[in-house]
Order: structure tokens, then sequence, then C-alpha cells
């Protein structure tokens, strides 16, 4: 399982701090970032240079100072904030899915590629990348071309007349390969800064981004300060000159911009309408994956693309409508339908509008190159594509992958030498889109595969919103060009293919399998005919039914164990249930915890097949199915007849479930003393009519109807199992790789009253959620160190699952955190476990409890030792480094090996101390329950230990975990 995915495993001691080498600096290093020092390379930009600055400026680029006019002059006020309404809704959708993605993991060096490539596997997310790297490429040499021609109409000499006609400033020479000179002097510039690394960019960026700022200061400053002017407009295929006025505000002029008037464009000669400057307008907004794309060079990318982003787009949105209102105010319609460089002319000092536009250019290009460099790194690391790319990963000692700069860099330069690259412009803004879409179908069926390691920390999106921006996206697709369109889906169903037959295995999880398990589970009529008819319940089909068996067959089919991943896991659930007339608050509340995962109803019946004329359970079953009904819960239900109840959970521990859908939990009731009481008794299944406690259903009205379930265990009767033989069932199923769960006293749980109108305080209704206690210490082993481990993790993943069901998303986690006053541990402990939760996305409210009394007892009971009263703290390296070699040999937490020195006092004063901390009353308490002893003569003391430990909690779960559930991998 840990060579699947990189595990998240914390261990909150004093060893862990400690780097290998020794080092003092080393240490300091690992306990600041929480990895080694030559594990990576350090990673250097924040929000502001890292994500807001190359967004906003791949965002502006040369749309805010040259295509405003444009668009306002043709499509009028209304339409062109209309056209940006709709723009930004598509760009906002896409942007809400790309915050959703990167708050749920790790995220490392390829923005995009890297989202999708982890969320619907290597063929999709190599396709994509691949387009997107292409994408970046082309559209960095379209911003230096572009930037060559701005340059080329201000100072290039004129080819028609030569320098005869040439004004003051126009001495660079023109023709082609002047102009592909330009471009490289121009491009090997970009390239310099992107080779010394990203902080480098980042600095040329934000220096840049000043310029920018104040050129767009100045803009706006001119519209208000600049007296009515008449401007000259460009001569088209005319000697005489024609004048458009900028009128200053005057409310005339806003009434005549306000509606669309579509002419011709007077630089293609084309005719426009709404879809036409609509996509000239939207190639201005796709710039929204810069800073995504720095994510490899992003200190904390979780943290900073969201803000980034969001606060980049909210700019843009901001100062467009703003210079369209402005424009619309003081402009001609002429001015802005003949003059797209019309804010220039009116400007407090012209150069100032040019100097914007090569700044902006400039870094467009760069930041197209530098992100087609990060997008080449990613895909060479992942080896989707062979030894094709092997010598592109090669890094500085800083961490820049100089190597895909390189490449990235040289096939700019092939491309510049195209010269005019109008005929490709629309299939790079296709290719952008096409990202976007695949972005939002990623973060789509991570939402709908509902697996439990899907918890953003941004929680700003639906499913609707992952849909709207997949159509949103196919619609400009096609609004642009529908050829270039079909063209790029095509060729991304090609390299799809390829991957597919031609590429590596990945070991990154099938979202595939998640979706068909939610499928199998969420889709009632496949449910329930699955329940019906694979538990051996033969009825006649009708002909539905038979397509929904052949569907059934088909998912279950293609579920494959050999694909399962850690980031899609989820509950799967074996409740035992002996009597369910005493049982139906745990099944209830096991129906909720199991999070869209397998839930079956065990059940053993005692008896021989030797000598009985049929099968005693297929009677059986129409009685459970009609409770299923009843506690409307989602379950199948699973019987079988053994000799004794361990060889009979340990027949459906074997053979529960189909497919790649098998329990991976098994709950069981608590064993005690308690009088179990009938929950069922005056009940009535509505369906029937019949009483739950009278009589079950039968075909034949006049047949003998015998009782639903037996009656509840008397006091004085004794039980089907004993001590030893219930500790076995634990044993045999941890044996079995199966995680455990004891579930006590919830024939006091209430789950109309827990989660129905909420606390009352004070007289007044409060709408105050339960609290759900976890506490992930070993509370049998007061002399562990490891507060954290694979059990820890598993205890605290349930409780979160929990949480997010939506009847108890009002629930709030508290987390105990047991420690000694007075050790100087106690602010690092805290403050090492709240990163833990922020990185495994767990909101819980941390709780520090001091035991040092309850520890005493303990110590006190050692005799001999010497640290028999000294903190947690204090104690020697060396012993922790024993305890932790132990733990690693066996591999899960064994039955603490002071089980015989623990005395009942201490572990009275345990339950005490969690009954202390329980105000206010908890819903549900999670508690470790510890490995059983290899010693079978010690099943007694250990249950009667973890007894001592959970009476009179309420309901309670003790669980032992035996499987990684948890991840911070994307």
């Amino acid at each position: 399982m840990s060579e699947k995915a990189p595990l998240l495993h914390y261990r909150l001691t004093t060893s862990d701090a400690e780097p290998t080498d020794g080092s003092k600096r080393g240490r300091a290093k690992v306990c600041r970032d929480g990895r080694g020092s030559g594990e990576k390379p350090a990673r250097k930009l924040g929000v502001v240079f890292g994500v807001v600055t190359p967004t906003l400026l791949s965002m502006f680029s040369v749309v805010v100072f040259l295509r405003i006019g444009f668009v306002v002059g043709q499509a009028g006020l209304y339409q062109s904030i209309a056209m940006f309404l709709v723009a930004y809704v598509i760009i906002t959708m896409t942007v809400l899915s790309v915050c959703a993605i990167s708050t749920n993991g790790a995220l490392d060096a390829g923005g995009a590629y890297y989202m999708i490539s982890r969320a619907l596997g290597p063929e999709f997310g190599g396709s994509i990348g691949i387009m997107f790297f292409f994408a970046n490429v082309c559209g960095s040499a379209l911003y230096v071309l572009g930037l060559v021609e701005a340059i080329m109409s201000v100072f290039g000499i004129p080819e028609e007349g030569g320098a005869a006609s040439a004004g003051p400033l126009q001495v660079l020479p023109s023709g082609y390969l002047w102009s592909v000179l330009y471009g490289t002097g121009l491009l090997f510039l970009c390239f310099l800064v992107c080779l010394v690394g990203a902080h480098i960019y980042a600095k040329a960026a934000f220096i840049i981004f000043i310029i920018v700022t104040t050129v767009l200061v100045s803009v706006f400053i001119s519209f208000f300060i600049v007296r009515p002017v008449g401007v000259v407009l460009p001569s088209v295929n005319s000697t005489s000159l024609t004048i458009a006025n900028f009128t200053g505000f005057r409310l005339h002029t806003l009434q005549s911009n306000l509606l669309p008037n579509y002419t011709v464009d007077y630089t293609t000669g084309a005719m426009m309408n709404f879809a036409t400057v609509f996509a000239v307008m939207f190639n201005g907004c796709t710039g929204i994956m810069a800073g995504s794309n720095m994510s490899g060079d992003l200190k904390n990318p979780s943290y900073s693309i969201p803000r980034g982003t969001i606060a980049a787009v909210l700019i843009t949105f901001i100062t467009y409508n703003l210079l369209s209102l402005l424009a619309a105010w003081s402009c001609d319609r002429c001015l802005l339908q003949k003059n797209y460089s019309f804010m220039g002319d009116i400007n407090i000092w012209p150069p100032m509008v040019t100097i914007g536009v090569y700044s902006s250019t400039i870094s467009a290009a760069m930041s197209n190159l530098i992100g087609a460099s990060r997008i080449l790194y990613a895909l060479s690391k992942d080896n989707l594509f062979g030894g094709l790319l092997v010598l592109t990963r090669k890094t500085s000692r800083s961490g820049n992958p100089w190597a895909s700069v390189l490449v990235s860099w040289l096939l700019v330069q092939v491309v510049l030498f195209a010269g005019k690259l109008n005929t490709i412009a629309g299939i790079v803004t296709i290719f952008f889109l096409l990202v976007y879409a695949a972005v939002n179908l990623a973060c789509l069926a991570l939402e709908w595969a509902s697996a439990p390691n899907f918890r953003p920390s941004f929680r700003c999106f639906t499913w609707h919103t992952c849909t709207l921006g997949i159509i949103g996206c196919l619609v400009m697709m096609f609004l642009i060009s529908a050829i270039y369109a079909f063209a790029s889906i095509a060729f991304m169903l090609l390299l799809l293919m390829l991957i597919h037959y031609f590429g590596p295995i990945s070991n990154w999880g099938y979202i595939s399998q998640a979706l068909i398990f939610h499928q199998v589970h969420s889709h009632k009529p496949i449910f329930r005919l699955t329940t019906t008819t694979l538990i051996g319940v033969t009825a006649p089909l009708s002909f539905s039914s038979h397509l929904c068996l052949i569907q059934v067959r088909k998912y279950l089919l293609m579920l494959d164990v050999r694909k399962d991943h850690v980031k899609f896991w989820r509950p799967q659930v074996l409740l035992m249930v002996a009597n369910p007339r005493s049982s139906t608050g745990l099944m209830t509340f096991i129906n909720d915890l199991k999070k869209s995962g397998l839930y079956v109803l065990g059940h053993v019946k005692l008896g021989l097949l030797d000598g009985l004329p049929s099968d005693p359970l297929q009677s059986c079953y129409e009685s459970w199915l009609s409770l299923v009904d009843h506690l409307n819960i989602k379950a199948f239900v699973n019987l079988t007849l053994a000799d004794s109840v361990r060889h009979g959970v340990q027949n459906l521990l074997f053979i529960t479930g189909f497919g790649g859908m098998r329990p991976n939990t098994i709950v069981l009731g608590f064993y005690d003393d308690c009088s179990p009481q009938d929950n069922l008794q005056g009940k009535i299944l509505v369906s029937t009519g019949y009483g739950l406690d009278t009589v079950c259903l039968t075909k034949d009205p006049t047949e003998h109807r015998s009782p639903f379930f037996p009656s509840v265990r008397g006091t004085e009767e004794d039980k089907d199992l004993q001590e030893e033989e219930y500790v076995s069932l634990i044993a045999d199923a941890v044996k079995m790789g199966k995680n455990v769960t004891l579930a006590r006293y919830f024939d006091q749980f209430n789950r109309e009253e827990v989660l129905g109108s909420g606390r009352k305080t004070a007289g007044k209704q409060s709408m105050t959620g339960p609290f759900v206690d976890v506490w992930p210490l070993n509370l049998l082993q007061p002399d562990s160190h490891g507060y954290v481990d694979t059990c820890s993790l598993f205890l605290l993943q349930l409780a979160c699952v929990l949480q997010e069901t939506r009847t108890w998303n009002q629930a709030r986690l508290r987390l105990f955190l047991c420690v000694e006053a007075g050790c100087s541990m106690q602010e690092e402990e805290e403050t090492k476990l709240r990163v833990m939760l922020k990185k495994l996305r767990i909101s819980a409210q941390v709780q520090m409890v001091t035991w040092d009394e309850v520890v005493a007892l303990h110590w006190q009971r050692q005799g001999g030792r010497e640290t028999g009263n000294l903190p947690e703290c204090a104690q020697s390296e060396e012993m922790m480094e024993q305890e932790e070699r132990a733990q690693k040999e066996d591999g899960n937490e064994m039955f603490p090996n002071n089980a015989a020195q623990l005395t009942e006092e201490y572990i009275c004063a345990v339950n005490n101390l969690i009954l202390r901390h329980g105000a206010p009353r908890p819903a549900v308490r999670f508690l470790y329950l510890p490995r059983p002893p290899a010693d079978i003569n010690r099943y007694r003391a250990y249950l009667h230990q973890v007894d001592l430990l959970s009476r009179d909690l309420g309901p309670t779960l003790l669980i032992h975990g035996v499987t990684p559930v948890v991840t911070t991998d994307l």
C-alpha cells in the first residue's frame, strides 16, 4: 500500500525533529518545513510574486490597452458588460475547480497538468499536458511576434517608400528576416530570465507589473483630466485625415455608446458580430493558469493558488468594466471603432501606453515560456513517454529545470521562424480552453466519486459549477472556431490512445474505479436488485430489472481490486448483528458512517446443515430486508450457518462482497453484561401493516407466521460466545487485514435527538451541531511516544467521514491531545498536530489535556524505574528509538507489553479523565483500540481493560486500524 502513494506518517515526538545527519542546521529545517534538507529544492515564491503578478500580467497582456475600444465600439456598453460577465462566469467556474483541486493535497510542478493527471489518470493527463505545453510554446511565440510588430509600427522603416518616407523614430530595418532577428533577441532575453530561475522571473514580472500598473493609473487619470480633443484616425487606403472626438464625460456620448453597432473591422476588413467580438475579447481572459503553472516554485501552493488566482480574476474584471464604462462615457463611437490605440492618443503622456503594451507583452511571453518549461519538466518526471524526455529532467542546485527551459526556448524559436502566426492563434486559445474544460472535468469526477479523501479546504464549488465550466469552455471552443475545436479534440484523443497503449502503468489511482463503485452503490434500482438477487432471493424479474442486472454484472466485473488506491479509499463495513431488536441504533449510525461505501449486515445462526431438510436461512432474508426498508438504510444482508460464532464470522469475512466490493472494516457490538433492549417492540412496517415484533411476511396469508426476529436475550440467559472467543474475533479480523471497530452503548444513541433540531441552550433553540470526540492516543500504553500512527489516522479518517455526511455536516470534531504539565514540548506537540490536521484537510478543535496525575499512577506502579515520576518529554531518546524500532518491526500497535502492570486504578483514572473532558456531552466518542495480545491466556485481561476504559462513556467506538487510509498527495 505504501508503494502506491506516499502516505502521511507523522510521529509527534522529539525524534521527528532530528535530521539524519544530526546537524543543528538540518534539525531546524526539518522542524520548519517537515522535510529533509536534501529531499526537495527550496520553494521561494508566495501569493503576490508567485500567483497574483503572473496571472494579472497574463490576463491583461495587450487586451487592456488595445481591445477595450474595439469591444465597446462594436458591441456597445450593455453588450460589452454582458460579454465580460459571461466570459468571467466561465473563467470563474474553472477557477473554482482549480482552487478545489489545489487545496486537496500537495501540489507539485506542472500546474494544471499535475491536477488533471492525478485526478483523471496518465492517459487524460498526459494528452492534456502535451497540448498545454504546445499551447504555452505557441503562445510565447505569438506574444514575441506581437511585440515585434508593435515595435516595428513605431520604430520600423516603412517597406513602401523606404528611409525617405520614414519618420525621425523609424530607424529599424524591416522585413521577414529582420522580424525573426528581433524576435530571436527578445526571446533570448526571456530565456535568460527564465534560465536563472523562478525567483528572478518573479522579480522581473513584478517590475513589469509595477510598470503596467503605473500605465493603467495614468490611463484612468487621463480620462478625468485630459480636456476634449480631436484624435486623428489611422488612414486605411486613404490619404485624407479623419478626426474623431474625445469628448470627456458627456451624457450624450454615453447614450450613443450604450447599444451595439457592429461594423467592419478596419484592421482585417471582416464584418463583426457578437460571436467574433466575444471571441476576440475572450482571448484576453485565458491567462488564469499562469499562477498555477508556478506550483512547483510556490512555498505553499494550496494557500497561494486559490487566493492569488481569485484576487487576479477580481482585479481584471473590475479593471475591464471600469475601462469600458469610461471609454463609452467619453469617446465617440467612431473613435472607438477606428482607432484601437486611442488610449495613447488621449494619455497625459502618450508614450506611456506604448511602454505598457511592450511591458505586458514581454511579460506574457515570459509567463508562457516558463509555464511551458514547468509542464515539460512535470511530464518528464512522470515518465509517460519513456526515455523521450529523459534529458529534460535535469535541474540546477536550486531546483530550476534548466533543461526544460532550454528545450522550451528552442521550440519557441522554431515557431518564430513561421513569421506570421495568425493561422494558429485561434487553436492556441482553443488548446487553453480544452485544458480548462479538463480541469473542470477532473474536479467534477472527484466530486461525483465522493471519496472521503477528497475534502478540499476550498469548498465554494459544486458539481453544478464544474458542469457549467465544462459546457462554457466547449461552447467557447466551437464559437471561436469549430474546425480548430474538432481538430484539437481529435489530437487529444490520439495522444490519449498512444499513452494508453504505449505508456507505463501509473500508481496514481484510477478515478474510474471510484466512479463505478459510486454508481453501483448510489443507483437505487441497481442497489435493490443487487441486494435481492445476489444474496439468493429469487423472484420474477421484469424487463427493466433484467437490464439493471446486466448493468450490475458489467459494473462489478469492471471493479478491479488490483487498482485500489488510498486516494479513493472509503469505509466498506460488515456489521455483525446478533439480534436486530437491540441493534437498531447502531445499524442507523453505521449507515451514516459508511460514506457511500459498502454496508453489509452480517448474522451468524448457530447450527449445522447436517440433518436439516433445507437451508434455514432462506426464509430469514425477507425479514431482514423488511427491516432494512423499515430503518431506511442502504445495506446488504449476508447470513451464514456455523457451529460457532467465530467460525461464522470467519466465513463472512472470507466470502462477503463481490468483485471489488468487499468489506475492509468489521464492526462488533461490545461484550459486556448490559441487558439488551428491544427497540422493535410495537413498531409497524408501513408497507405491509404487520408489526415487526409479531409476524413475518409470507406469500400465503393462511400460512403460519413466525416472529420476525427472536426475542432479546434475558439477563440470566447465557451468551452465544465467551470472552476468549469474542477477543478471537478481533484477532482473526486483524490477521485478515480488516480494520476492527467495537461499538458500545449505542442502545443509548438516539439519532433523531442528536441530529434533529439542534441543542437547546437556556430555553432557546440553538443550531449548534453535535460534538464528536476523538482520542488518538493509545491510552492503554501511557509510555508510548507515537501520537499518530496508522491506527490513529484511521480514527481521524472515520471521524472526518462521519462529519462529511449530509446528516452530520454540522457536527464538530474535538481532538484531545494528552500532554504533561510543564513539558517544554507541549506547544510543539500542539503545533505539529495542527499542521498535520491542516495537511489532511480535517477541521477539528484541538484540546490539550494534562494528565500528570493519571500517568503518575502508572509510573508509580513500575517500582524500580528511575523515570517513574518524570514527564514524558524528559525520557531518553534511546528508549524512544527502541520503541519505534519495535513498532516498525511489527507494523501495528500491539497490546502493550506493560498490560500486566496496568492497574484498574490507572484505567479508571483514564476513564474519569475522558468523562471530565466531555462537556458538552458528545454524540459519540472515538477511542484507540490496541491490538489483542498474542498470548491467548491474556484475552480476558485485555477485554477487562478495554471494558474499564470505555465504561459509562455513552456511545463509543473503539477502533483499531491496520490499513493506511489517508494521503497528502493530490
